[in-house]
């Protein structure tokens, strides 16, 4: 079966499902297909915020989002890019709940943010094609896709296919990228983003399972890159938890010495830690080493500092003399593990990297090379940090898209 189509639009996702819905409404005459590669469209989206949709962040600055131009993005979400994204799901029938600064749907499901998006798109006459993965793409006056399905002749194409987080059974194999990337289009290297991190396994084994809070920084040849603050896990593996996949981009993106420093008591001075740690010995002097920390810092995890310094957990507390406490002062305040690797795409929420954002105009999202052409959310160079700034960028980058193409499809008419 062959289409004809003024909008196509590759990939049923986030950014292509506001693609389809703005694009529909500017120009309702037009034909706009979304070719979706799976069996339904969302698939990726039900997974995020944990089932809960994460949609956005109020803080969308540009310290949040990375590469190789933050400021592409920032020009493509302009100052009201929360104002935008709210409105477009007020439309849709999705209002917002915040917890801090996160942005939920109200239902707290992202279920229903699917099937508000599929709504719409039903009732604005969008045509949706599943099971349809477009294998080419020929560059000409009308451009033609080529699927198992048929061929697709369009007059203009949004490509929203993303590229590898979440993997295959989500829909991101890169293979468009890779088609992309074969027709002359400037890339830049792609790696895991959000992701848990592999780490020598000494003392992380013993640790399984205990969550704490704690100051996460990246070390890159002993110079810190990046810090954040949360939850972190630790696992067999490694380690993962919110603060430790806000800092994992910077760890694979250079092919260096890279290490994790935690910081289990942020808000203490060294020093002022190093006298509650000598007061504490002094107090809890009857007590076994295996026991030092227990009340103060999880059981497990005090045992293993322990270890780290080169303490025997039978020796009484009562030999934590000033040099003692100085290096579990160290410890506490710089617990360091080093990074041998991550969990790789399949686990990963973004991935960084992509098509340079220098094949596209920022007002449009149109290519430079292809009038008629453009490209939005991860499929570009641009990723940003957890908490809703990913999807944040995926619907306005998609709507900006959108219109763009929508006033470019009506102009071909």
């Amino acid at each position: 079966m062959n289409f004809f189509a003024d909008i196509a639009i590759i990939g049923g996702g986030a950014s292509g499902l506001a693609a389809a819905i703005t694009a529909k409404r500017i120009s309702p005459s037009s034909e706009v297909y979304i070719f979706e590669a799976l069996d339904r469209v969302g698939k990726k989206l039900i997974t995020t915020g944990n089932g809960r949709c994460n949609l956005t962040n109020r803080n969308l600055s540009a310290d949040r989002f990375h590469g190789e131009s933050v400021e592409f993005a920032m020009k493509v979400m302009g100052e009201d890019g929360n104002k935008t994204i709210e409105e477009f799901f007020s439309s849709v029938g999705v209002p917002f709940v915040f917890e801090e600064n996160k942005g939920f749907p109200s239902s707290l499901q992202a279920s229903s943010v699917v099937d508000c998006l599929r709504f719409e798109c039903d009732r604005l006459g969008v045509k949706t094609i599943c099971n349809c993965k477009i294998d080419d793409i020929k560059f000409s006056k009308d451009f033609k896709l080529f699927s198992q399905s048929g061929i697709i002749t369009a007059k203009t194409v949004i490509a929203c296919t993303g590229l590898y987080s979440g993997g295959e059974r989500l829909g991101s194999d890169g293979s468009f990228y890779r088609i992309l990337k074969s027709n002359g289009f400037k890339t830049v290297k792609i790696t895991p983003s959000i992701v848990q991190v592999k780490t020598q396994t000494d003392y992380v084994k013993q640790l399984k399972g205990i969550k704490t809070l704690a100051s996460a920084t990246l070390l890159r040849n002993d110079q810190p890159v990046k810090s954040e603050f949360g939850e972190v896990l630790f696992c067999d593996y490694g380690l993962s938890g919110p603060a430790i996949m806000n800092i994992s981009r910077g760890a694979f993106r250079q092919d260096l010495k890279h290490e994790i420093a935690l910081d289990l008591f942020p808000d203490t001075e060294k020093e002022e830690l190093c006298k509650i740690l000598i007061s504490r010995a002094q107090n809890l002097s009857y007590r076994k080493t295996e026991d030092f920390f227990t009340g103060m810092l999880n059981k497990r995890l005090g045992q293993v500092v322990m270890k780290y310094i080169g303490l025997k957990l039978s020796d009484s507390v009562s030999i934590i003399d000033q040099k003692t406490a100085n290096n579990l002062a160290d410890a506490l305040k710089c617990f360091k593990f080093k990074v041998t690797g991550n969990t790789g795409f399949v686990n990963s929420q973004v991935s960084a990297g992509g098509i340079s954002t220098d094949e596209f105009n920022p007002d449009s999202l149109m290519s430079k090379k292809y009038p008629g052409f453009f490209a939005c959310g991860e499929l570009l160079d641009i990723d940003g940090d957890c908490g809703g700034f990913n999807l944040a960028w995926a619907w306005t980058s998609g709507m900006v898209a959108a219109r763009s193409a929508a006033e470019f499809a009506e102009v071909k008419k």
